[in-house]
């Protein structure tokens, strides 16, 4: 996805569909973040977490993960899990597009949260989908002149404006 644009409709379609992940996996916090490290929506308890940094180093730690992928002749690890003492973190790749991470402790157990991943997966995949033609229809119409504000000014207009 070379231009990111999140439209409305689909930003609550993703918080919808992240809720659900949250509540079904019995996770404290599920949220989503694009390759270069921003945060696109989140669900959970986040006033204890310093989200930006957390979503920076997630996207780190994937762009490293892949590197170590590529060096050992791996296309990518599209999972992470990290286990600690308390809390877990799985980290998914959704699409090629956005990251999708997932903090949970001992109320949930890693079997749960892989199996709510793959239903909400699907879900966001279809949204990132919906997403992409939404930008590519958006892109056809600026290259045919429709829909924008400054189609019907001529140059003429210009100039009589500045002239006055």
């Amino acid at each position: 996805m070379t231009d990111f644009v999140l439209f409305d409709e689909e930003f609550q379609q993703i918080k919808e569909v992240i809720g659900r992940l949250k509540a079904d996996a019995q996770a404290k916090v599920v949220f989503i973040v694009d390759k270069n490290g921003q945060q696109i929506a989140a669900q959970g308890d986040l006033e204890s977490l310093d989200t930006t940094s957390l979503a920076s180093l997630t996207a780190g730690n994937v762009a490293a993960t892949d590197g170590l992928a590529k060096l050992i002749g791996e296309k990518e690890f599209p999972v992470l899990f990290h286990e600690g003492e308390k809390d877990n973190v799985y980290i998914s790749i959704v699409g090629q597009r956005v990251i999708l991470v997932i903090i949970f402790d001992e109320r949930s157990s890693l079997g749960l949260v892989r199996l709510r991943v793959r239903k909400a997966t699907q879900d966001l995949e279809r949204i990132f989908v919906t997403i992409q033609r939404k930008v590519e229809e958006e892109k056809e119409r600026r290259q045919e002149g429709i829909d924008s504000p400054f189609a019907e000014i001529t140059d003429e207009d210009i100039d009589s404006l500045f002239r006055e």
